[in-house]
């Protein structure tokens, strides 16, 4: 199970975002009649924040329970997502429920869509973290393969862009949007070195087959959450400009 030191770096990640987003919400928010609206606007936006400051989390508690051989960090890793998925859940609810009593137009509603997906695209990155820590539970009794090729640095650029994302997000900030968008073509180039390396050392020696395949997928998983990270960017580009713009051509 995650430390206590674990928890209270990710409670603390969890409290410096949210009190930007407060802070967000008191400057923007109009008077009189549109405050229960914006309220409910805040109360989502707070829980996408915390579902995504999870998932960061559990990239981080996955690619460390794989260098470090901990079947039992993995695990929690994975029975973790659980929460990461009813966190969607209670923001789909939320949502619905706020198009069907507040009648939000224009911006607000545009908010309650990029919200929608933007939940969709961190639950599938909790997936992948927790794909990523079944890898970790197979890969425990084995010895490592070339220090887990680049893997290690896929995995803190995809929780670091995680990261750049929902500050982005909470300050809808397109420029800096974009900016962590950008860092996904290092994700992507390293992704390719490990894909590269990983074959090259499974057709030196046939033993390196099993653990290299597991790599493999492990190394796509981390790809796949830039990927979904850089959705999310064009998300806030949207909500920002109402202009949809491809940032990962």
């Amino acid at each position: 199970m995650p430390t206590g030191d674990d928890q209270r770096r990710v409670e603390s990640e969890i409290q410096e975002i949210l009190a930007r987003t407060a802070t967000d919400g008191a400057t923007a928010a109009p008077q009189g009649a549109r405050e229960p609206l914006d309220r409910e606007l805040r109360n989502i936006k707070e829980t996408v924040i915390r579902m995504g400051s999870m998932a960061e989390a559990a990239i981080r508690d996955a690619l460390d329970a794989l260098v470090t051989h901990n079947a039992e960090k993995a695990t929690a890793v994975i029975i973790g997502d659980r929460k990461i998925n009813d966190m969607q859940h209670e923001v789909i609810t939320a949502i619905t429920t706020t198009i069907a009593t507040q009648s939000p137009v224009a911006r607000d509603l545009r908010n309650l869509l990029m919200m929608n997906h933007v939940v969709y695209e961190l639950e599938r990155i909790g997936d992948h973290a927790a794909s990523v820590a079944k890898i970790a539970v197979q890969l425990a009794p084995e010895p490592a393969l070339q220090r887990y090729l680049h893997l290690p640095e896929i995995g803190e650029l995809a929780a670091t862009q995680l990261h750049g994302i929902l500050m982005a997000l909470v300050d809808v900030d397109p420029a800096r949007a974009r900016e962590v968008a950008v860092s996904d073509d290092q994700i992507d180039a390293l992704y390719r070195q490990s894909f590269d390396e990983c074959v090259r050392l499974m057709e030196a020696d046939k033993s390196n087959v099993a653990r290299g395949t597991r790599l493999l997928f492990a190394a796509h998983y981390l790809e796949r959450i830039g990927d979904r990270t850089t959705n999310i960017a064009e998300d806030i580009v949207y909500l920002a400009s109402g202009e949809v713009e491809d940032l990962n051509p």
